[in-house]
């Protein structure tokens, strides 16, 4: 742990820290030792948790799975932003960090990452400058940004002429699709960009990257059909690179794979034969660390569909946002203290999952429930007029899209599998 990770732990928390009753600060690397429990109604509710033997699973899962792939774990830190968490994944044998923004990455070095792959094309004079002035003074700091025009190239390759003429930055051809998001348009064009870097003077062509998880409609055939074209462009346009000499690096990266598809990516990645020089197949995923009750759970249980029993136990929910009844004022209805201050809402509404009575032995599994409406600080659950749910009650739900409810929680508390609170981890959004 770097001095950066162990400032964290020793760090003061305040009364009104969110999730947290405190009356009078506290060290972080304390909170295990006031004995809480989500169960016993002491906190302040919403309260954001992880499953710590959830995520150590999902660790080794995903672990597992890249080694099984021949492939290197590169996995978004943009979904949680935690220090902690990339340190995690980091220890189980990631081979970098990927993120959003260079003030992203700025926060990922300052807690001891040294490996970035930028997954955007940097634009602003401001950032590829930051981007800069921190390469020219960290030699063992290493980040790979991506491209995918000859005026975004133009723009790198200034400012590291000026910044820092010692080295080259590595930077990878964005391949993309029609009516997609960034990405050039076409395997020409881009071959066309991929010798526009090679002749740079500051820029040196690492590698082929795209992003195939933006087709998740109702056509899920159509959806497959147009994953396994984009990485199989990817595949083709790597190797015509490679015949034409373009590649600068020891090595060439080709590097794809959000949580919906990384199987297909690993699949279409091992296709590719013999290169000129070694090929680091890199997968980016960044929700497999948590998954979802949701989003990524429904497209997980399709995953399991195309694969043998190595997947039947794959990846598992490992946040849960829990809220206290604050209201029945109808029969068929309750309010809970969670809103879209605290979970997720961008795809789906949280999903009740359990209810508790404090003092009672064990959460129970809500059924006919739903939550259908969400403001700010309130959630309208609707739930059978008999329902004994009452004032004080919690209520467990899973939510759908993990990146969307992180950035809510400046801290998230870690539980065992009983609900204690056994740590906390810091999110930088």
């Amino acid at each position: 742990m770097n001095d950066a990770l162990r400032g964290l732990e020793r760090q003061l928390i305040h009364p009104g820290t969110k999730g947290l009753a405190l009356q009078q600060p506290l060290r972080q690397n304390e909170i295990a030792a006031l004995g809480l429990n989500v169960l016993d109604g002491r906190l302040s509710y919403p309260v954001a948790v992880l499953r710590q033997s959830t995520l150590d699973h999902n660790i080794a899962w995903m672990r597992e799975f890249v080694e099984r792939a021949d492939a290197l774990l590169a996995p978004h830190g943009k979904t949680t932003m935690s220090p902690q968490l990339f340190q995690a994944q980091l220890d189980a044998g990631a081979w970098a960090i990927t993120l959003a923004t260079v003030p992203q990455l700025r926060v990922a070095h300052r807690f001891g990452v040294k490996r970035v792959l930028l997954a955007n094309q940097p634009v602003a004079m401001a950032d590829i400058e930051s981007l800069a002035a921190l390469l020219r003074e960290e030699a063992d700091f290493h980040a790979w940004v991506l491209v995918d025009s000859s005026a975004g190239a133009a723009r790198l390759n200034q400012v590291m002429q000026q910044m820092a003429p010692q080295r080259r930055l590595p930077v990878l051809v964005e391949l993309g699709a029609q009516g997609g998001r960034s990405g050039v348009r076409g395997a020409d064009a881009a071959l066309e960009l991929a010798r526009e870097i090679h002749a740079a003077s500051h820029l040196s062509l690492a590698g082929i990257e795209g992003y195939e998880g933006l087709w998740v409609g109702a056509d899920r055939a159509d959806d497959l059909r147009r994953v396994e074209d984009l990485l199989a462009q990817m595949v083709e346009l790597t190797r015509r690179c490679d015949a034409q000499g373009l590649f600068d690096g020891e090595e060439i990266l080709l590097s794809a794979g959000g949580s919906a598809y990384f199987d297909f990516v690993a699949r279409a990645f091992a296709g590719l034969g013999d290169t000129s020089r070694p090929l680091r197949r890199v997968l980016r995923s960044g929700c497999y660390l948590t998954s979802d009750h949701g989003f990524y759970h429904g497209l997980q249980q399709e995953m399991r569909t195309r694969h043998d029993a190595s997947f039947r136990h794959g990846l598992q929910p490992a946040l849960e946002v829990w809220a206290m009844v604050q209201s029945r004022p109808e029969p068929g209805l309750a309010l809970l203290t969670l809103g879209k201050r605290d979970a997720s809402y961008d795809i789906d509404l949280p999903r009740p999952l359990s209810w508790h009575r404090p003092g009672e032995t064990a959460p129970r599994p809500m059924r006919d429930t739903r939550i259908v409406k969400m403001n700010d600080q309130h959630a309208y659950l609707e739930l059978p007029p008999e329902h004994p749910l009452r004032v004080g009650d919690l209520v467990a739900t899973g939510i759908s899209h993990p990146c969307t409810t992180f950035d809510k929680w400046p801290l998230m508390l870690l539980t065992d599998d009983h609900y204690r609170v056994t740590g906390a981890i810091n999110t930088f959004f």
